[in-house]
């Protein structure tokens, strides 16, 4: 079997941390052919510690180079470089979010189609055991219709001081748009994707505003301190599903704390852990698996089905147009806070 060649665009952490070493435990059947970063001694370094042959400083001069690219670079770029890539007939791996706007987003989602490549979003907690025993049982009609979905990804002061995550011009956003998207994805695959009819959020800001701030993961300058460090938001949807959302970097809670929760008529379902709650027989019931079927290394599955797709042999676990929405319900709740008022689509 032909290798599928990938480029990696951008090393920073997300690129030498899960995305090269996934992709190295397919040698198989994937080969990283090479990487390209504006900062060419940390490509090169990158380069030489995972045995990768040739380095760029320009993203485009790769693609003759690859069948595939993984695109790691600040939000800011992830639109461009996806558009780039797949007009040279290039499939597309983005790291999540998908872009910094709707509008992006769906320029993205049109130029896959045009192109007939692929094209995944890294939405990675679709591919955890949990998220996959809750899909098949959402798919089997086990809690029956979803009415009310409640999301928690909250951090107790855990502002990442690293990088340019702090930075809005490049990443357009803060806790929601980098954390909470996980689990606003995660939800919006496990109900179906139904379209939203109305949004209102609330971003703040003010936490990570304060001097001499206790911040567990590095440092930044408060002072300039720009995107939203916690977030609240109520979705509703044309099927009459309500979703609660609420994330933080910062929150002043007394622990991390990671919740999916959906409940529906028949009965309800808990993600992190995985649960179900029943009603039955006069008695309440709350179930645990005793045995969840999967992998534990996510980032491989990723990878996999990455892969795979390219070659034809799976589907994307994420879609383009999946991915697009939550783009779009995410730039809604930005606007709904700016406005202090609802969204309707």
């Amino acid at each position: 079997m032909k290798q599928l060649r990938i480029g990696i665009i951008g090393v920073g952490g997300i690129a030498t941390g899960r995305h090269i070493p996934a992709f190295l435990k397919l040698a198989e059947t994937v080969k990283i052919t090479a990487v390209s970063d504006i900062n060419h001694e940390r490509a090169q370094q990158t380069a030489d510690q995972f045995d990768i042959p040739f380095v760029f400083n320009q993203f485009e001069d790769m693609f003759p180079e690859v069948d595939a690219v993984v695109i790691c670079t600040p939000n800011k770029f992830h639109a461009e470089i996806t558009i780039a890539a797949l007009e040279a007939g290039l499939h597309v791996f983005c790291e999540k979010p998908m872009a910094m706007s709707a509008d992006e987003a769906g320029r993205m989602m049109e130029a896959a189609k045009r192109s007939g490549k692929k094209l995944a979003i890294g939405f990675h907690y679709r591919f955890m055991k949990e998220a996959r025993a809750a899909k098949k049982l959402m798919m089997e009609n086990e809690i029956g219709q979803p009415l009310v979905v409640r999301i928690q990804a909250l951090r107790r002061r855990k502002v990442p001081g690293w990088g340019v995550f702090t930075n809005k011009e490049l990443q357009g956003g803060g806790s929601l748009i980098d954390y909470g998207c996980h689990l606003l994805d995660l939800a919006l695959w496990l109900i179906g994707n139904p379209e939203p009819v109305e949004v209102s959020g609330t971003a703040y800001n003010t936490l990570s505003r304060q001097p001499d701030a206790v911040n567990m993961w590095g440092s930044f300058d408060h002072e300039i301190f720009e995107v939203d460090d916690h977030v609240t938001s109520y979705i509703k949807f044309e099927n009459n599903v309500s979703l609660l959302l609420e994330t933080s970097w910062a929150a002043n809670v007394e622990d991390d704390k990671e919740m999916l929760s959906i409940s529906g008529e028949k009965g309800g379902m808990e993600v992190f852990p995985f649960r179900v709650n029943y009603a039955k027989h006069g008695m309440l019931f709350n179930s645990s698996a005793a045995f969840l079927p999967g992998e534990e290394d996510y980032g491989l599955e990723q990878a996999r089905n990455f892969a795979e797709a390219c070659r034809g042999e799976a589907e994307l676990l994420v879609q383009p147009e999946e991915a697009y929405q939550v783009s779009k319900i995410i730039e809604a709740i930005y606007k709904s806070s700016e406005t202090k008022s609802s969204v309707k689509f």
